[in-house]
């Protein structure tokens, strides 16, 4: 995936929201394409089970094609490895049904952040406000999730 780096000003809430213009305050860079799962992951937030965990159920969102769209897509689904011998509409029909079952797995109240942070990449301080939890909640809420989602696809680890 290519950075899409940003420079942006360091507020005490975190990096602001819109670009820096001109200003002497302190600066912080921002990658626009990378995920929240990922953030949380390179600073120790989350294991390598919990992050290949959600990294699967995010694949699996992404080859079912269950993001919203405006308009009808035509482009064939696209897949790498696994699911040898299926065709692209039973591929994609089995990643939705691996999907719901790692959601499923997730359990009801733990599937909300669990979908907003992995799949629809909400960073987790909006995670937490569109739910109406408090601060700071959500990592925890979502280490569950992510922990049941591993169990779900058997990824091996502690």
């Amino acid at each position: 995936m290519k950075q899409q780096l940003i420079e942006r000003e360091l507020t005490a809430e975190g990096p602001g929201r819109e670009a820096v213009c001109g200003r002497r305050g302190r600066t912080v860079t921002v990658n626009l394409a990378e995920s929240p799962l990922t953030w949380l992951h390179a600073r120790g937030h989350l294991s390598d089970r919990q992050f290949a965990a959600g990294e699967k159920l995010r694949a699996d969102w992404e080859r079912a094609q269950l993001a919203p769209r405006v308009t009808m897509r035509w482009d064939a689904v696209r897949m790498g490895g696994g699911d040898a011998g299926l065709t692209p509409g039973e591929r994609q029909l089995a990643a939705q049904a691996r999907f719901d079952g790692g959601i499923a797995a997730a359990g009801p109240g733990l599937s909300d952040v669990l979908w907003r942070v992995v799949c629809a990449g909400e960073g987790l301080p909006a995670a937490e406000k569109a739910l109406g939890w408090p601060v700071r909640s959500g990592k925890l809420v979502l280490g569950l999730a992510l922990d049941r989602v591993a169990g779900f696809y058997r990824v091996p680890g502690e």
